[in-house]
């Protein structure tokens, strides 16, 4: 039995064309693109890649998580099932997990007072987050010695000088 190629993709785009929401297709996007073009990605469904950052704030059966691409972060409406696989947050001391999120773009969010946000529909781990080691600085810890030590100084000849 012989296909052919042109018949199979017009049967797809007309099946495409009739059920719409049969077939999920999405745009990787910057938060950079999202910002400035906003009102071109607004209800839209789009990918969106970084890492958690911040706090995942529980609300009932659903959360905000806070996700940067390196330029901005962008707040994630998610359910609370979804969030539960995100175990580290980026700050001083720990990497965030690095998510991919797939969901609908607002630029103003009448649900959420107005705000740009994206609706996940999906989330997917990329990479674990992880607590960071900070070493302390020598030449910083020396020179607040020193300092220190000037100001010490500085406020005993005052004291002496004042009498």
């Amino acid at each position: 039995m012989k296909i052919n190629h042109k018949l199979a993709l017009i049967v797809l785009f007309l099946a495409l064309i009739s059920y719409p929401g049969s077939f999920v297709f999405s745009q990787g996007v910057s938060s950079d693109e999202l910002i400035k073009n906003a009102k071109e990605y607004d209800g839209k469904l789009v990918t969106y890649t970084g890492e958690a950052i911040g706090d995942v704030m529980l609300r009932g059966e659903f959360a905000w998580v806070n996700i940067n691409d390196g330029e901005n972060a962008l707040g994630v409406w998610m359910g609370a099932a979804l969030a539960k696989e995100i175990k580290f947050v980026g700050n001083y001391k720990t990497r965030g997990d690095r998510l991919e999120v797939v969901g609908i773009f607002h630029r103003a969010c009448l649900e959420h007072g107005g705000d740009l946000d994206i609706h996940a529909q999906e989330l997917r781990k990329l990479g674990n987050g992880r607590v960071v080691n900070q070493r302390l600085n020598m030449d910083k810890k020396n020179l607040s010695l020193i300092l220190f030590g000037a100001l010490l100084l500085i406020w005993i000849l005052t004291l002496f000088r004042s009498k």
